[in-house]
């Protein structure tokens, strides 16, 4: 009798460190969420590799907002609770732009370091 091995389960990573910002900001351009939806979303796209914790997500969010990168308003949610939606800015748009180039610009950095070593 043979055993079937189960593939692994997706190894989840810890956001590195300046990147929530950006991927909250990234994902508030498709539309306006709540919270738990915007972990959900960045958690479904990674395919699960990246998980976003409660405890860093909302101070994110208060950190976002009081930037001028991010509006909140309450409103009832598809389950029929109350839930704060956030929606980026203007400000917020050109911020995203600014960060997604600084990332890029580590990545390849990153790249090119990890070819020659």
């Amino acid at each position: 009798m043979s055993a079937v091995a189960k593939s692994p389960e997706p190894q989840k990573s810890e956001l590195l460190r300046g990147t929530l910002d950006m991927l909250v900001l990234k994902t508030l351009t498709v539309q306006p969420l709540h919270g738990y939806a915007i972990a959900q979303h960045i958690e479904r796209l990674s395919e699960d590799v990246l998980t976003v914790e409660q405890g860093s997500l909302y101070p994110a969010l208060e950190r976002l907002q009081k930037k001028g990168w991010i509006t909140s308003k309450w409103a009832e949610s598809p389950t029929g609770r109350r839930a704060r939606y956030y929606t980026i800015t203007a400000a917020g748009r050109k911020q995203l732009g600014q960060e997604i180039s600084s990332f890029d610009r580590v990545l390849a950095a990153i790249s090119r370091v990890m070819r020659e070593a």
